[in-house]
């Protein structure tokens, strides 16, 4: 039997190991330890659970909804799953309809009164407002047949990010923790919230933010670090292993994401790419070139019993500066 190890199956389907060890931690996709052998590895069970994963990913079924998929031995439940999306995604179809079929009316009265001294009310012109009420909604004949190029080109187009944020961090005083080796997050992320439990920093600091990156980031090998950032008051004194730090803040474009969807920072990536705008600005931390993740409502997370606590959102943060 074939084995592959978590950088040879990060590689191979462009998946980042930190969302291939998310799998594994909420139990999607265990990887296994091989007798004699420090790194996981995955068999070919795996890499074919991991292609369906995938392929349900780009079909738009969310994470929770792919675990009851596997967990479905009958098959039923994936029936129900699919129909509960093809109900969203009719929804959003109409929705989509609505506004092409508006627009197209704003255009047609455009228009007719083109080159005339006329204005158009958009909110008051009786005509187009009572046509907003009695929209109809076409129905197209789908093909039944798609191919996976199909699938990707649809994909894509769905994916690109229309919810970037701008946004400037000021500096602030970090708490530190930092580990390099196997489960980097998890290990790193024990001294961190050791520390902010141990002295309620939550209490002391409500509006306090927590920030991750990787430290150094992997690169082919299966040994990567990160390190967590958490904000403390600015004459705080920090226990070892913990180490103080002075963050200089700076303008970030950020894009949320569900706590696993890691996938999606290449799309933020191709946002800044893209952008007429603002163009990368690589600085401290130069784990990750400057970038980084928030993980959002940490009060609320470190309020919650230890064993409860679930960071359930990130923001992702890549460091700008205007063109």
């Amino acid at each position: 039997m074939k084995f592959m190890t978590i950088s040879e199956v990060s590689k191979t389907f462009h998946v980042s190991t930190r969302m291939l060890r998310y799998y594994d931690g909420i139990g999607l996709l265990p990887s296994k330890r091989r007798k004699n052998y420090a790194y996981r590895v995955y068999d070919e069970a795996d890499v074919q659970r991991l292609q369906q994963i995938l392929i349900l990913r780009k079909l738009r079924i969310p994470l929770k909804k792919i675990a009851l998929i596997f967990d479905d031995a009958e098959q039923i439940k994936i029936i129900e799953v699919f129909q509960e999306s093809i109900m969203e995604l009719d929804k959003e179809i109409s929705a989509l309809q609505t506004i092409h079929d508006i627009l197209c009316m704003f255009i047609t009265r455009l228009n007719s009164i083109a080159h005339t001294k006329i204005k158009l009310d958009l909110l008051n012109d009786i005509e187009i407002m009572d046509a907003i009420q009695t929209l109809s909604f076409c129905k197209t004949n789908l093909k039944e047949t798609y191919s996976m190029n199909d699938l990707k080109k649809a994909n894509e187009t769905l994916s690109e990010l229309k919810d970037v944020r701008i946004l400037y961090l000021p500096p602030c005083s970090v708490a530190s923790s930092h580990f390099i080796g196997e489960n980097p997050e998890d290990e790193a992320g024990k001294s961190f919230s050791k520390f902010i439990r141990s002295i309620n920093l939550q209490k002391m600091k409500p509006d306090l933010r927590v920030f991750g990156f990787n430290n150094p980031s992997p690169n082919g090998s299966e040994t990567y670090g990160y390190e967590f950032w958490v904000t403390i008051p600015d004459d705080l004194d920090v226990p070892q292993p913990l180490v103080k730090k002075h963050f200089a803040g700076g303008l970030y474009a950020a894009h949320c994401i569900n706590m696993g969807d890691f996938h999606e920072w290449k799309l933020l990536v191709q946002w800044v790419e893209n952008s007429t705008e603002y163009e990368f600005d690589i600085r401290e931390p130069f784990g990750m070139g400057g970038c980084l993740e928030e993980h959002l409502n940490a009060y609320s997370y470190f309020e919650a019993d230890e064993k409860m606590a679930k960071f359930i959102q990130v923001d992702l943060l890549t460091p700008i500066k205007v063109k």
